[in-house]
């Protein structure tokens, strides 16, 4: 049996329970795919179950691998599989992705002119942009609130509404106002007196919660309902009657909408920082401490 580099952790706890291991190369099911991967995707879900905060929802046995998105070069594929062969270069979702191989459940070609590097950037957040866009029901002219937006999944609401028609006003720190208005926001920042700049922004119709900062209650000040806010980062959200948006919907779906939008041009989502496999637990570290401007991959 071929053996492998993967990440993987024995215990759940801060980055230092990341180790780089040696691991038998797994192998595709029926509907599924195997990639080399070239390059993961870093999500904060990575680093909150590794600290065992989804352990309810999402039971895991242990070890465990880290990691879900991921970018690559197919090299074997499950039975029912016909529309994709060895060789072809894809992009999408699956287990245990910061790994020299791993098996995908969801993928796409990946678009013309992206790297690999790139396209690991985009499968969990295009999902999570367009699935809360969805729940928070904004529609076509109306003005959406995005607190936190200059990381991956607010990078990819940003440029989503615009594509259809919605006014973004996006928060992010004082250093990522251009980065915001270069995707179509309307920028402020946040800190003291943020609600109060908002406000003379204009009407806020609906409202996401993309950094878990504790915000929830001037959200639902901003909107006037609770219903008009979705939250991917606040777990205590719900008990002020707001949803908090944890279970991925269809990935096929959001994949297609990716590759639709990559190439008329109307999505692009930066790397801002590349890390090796044996840097996985800075990659972490990083991502929690926030600020991101885009995306974060670890390279194999």
């Amino acid at each position: 049996m071929k053996n492998m580099k993967k990440v993987s952790f024995a215990e759940f706890g801060g980055p230092d329970v990341l180790q780089l291991v040696d691991a038998e190369r797994p192998h595709p099911g029926p509907g599924q795919i195997r990639i080399a991967v070239r390059a993961a995707g870093v999500n904060p879900v990575d680093w909150r179950i590794r600290e065992g905060q989804f352990l309810q929802a999402h039971p895991i046995e242990l070890p465990s691998g880290v990691g879900q998105d991921a970018s690559g070069v197919v090299d074997e594929v499950g039975e029912g599989v016909d529309e994709i062969e060895a060789g072809d270069h894809v992009f999408g979702e699956g287990l245990s992705t910061y790994a020299e191989f791993a098996v995908l459940s969801a993928w796409a070609r990946m678009p013309e002119g992206l790297t690999f590097e790139e396209a690991a950037g985009y499968p969990s957040v295009v999902e999570t942009a367009l699935r809360i866009i969805r729940q928070v029901g904004v529609r076509p002219g109306q003005t959406l609130l995005a607190s936190g937006a200059s990381g991956g999944v607010g990078s990819a609401v940003l440029q989503i509404a615009r594509d259809r028609g919605i006014t973004v006003i996006g928060t992010a720190g004082a250093a990522n106002q251009d980065y915001l208005r270069s995707l179509g926001a309307v920028a402020t920042t946040y800190g003291e007196g943020w609600v109060e700049r908002v406000r003379q922004l204009g009407q806020v119709d609906a409202a996401l919660d993309l950094a878990g900062s504790g915000v929830i209650r001037e959200l639902v000040e901003l909107t006037g309902d609770p219903q008009k806010v979705v939250s991917i980062a606040d777990l205590g959200a719900p008990q002020l009657g707001v949803r908090f948006s944890g279970v991925a919907g269809s990935m096929p779906e959001a994949l297609a909408e990716a590759v639709d939008l990559i190439a008329r041009g109307r999505l692009h989502i930066p790397v801002e920082k590349s890390y090796t496999l044996a840097e996985a637990a800075a990659a972490h570290i990083d991502s929690h401490a926030g600020h991101t401007r885009g995306r974060r991959v670890v390279l194999v």
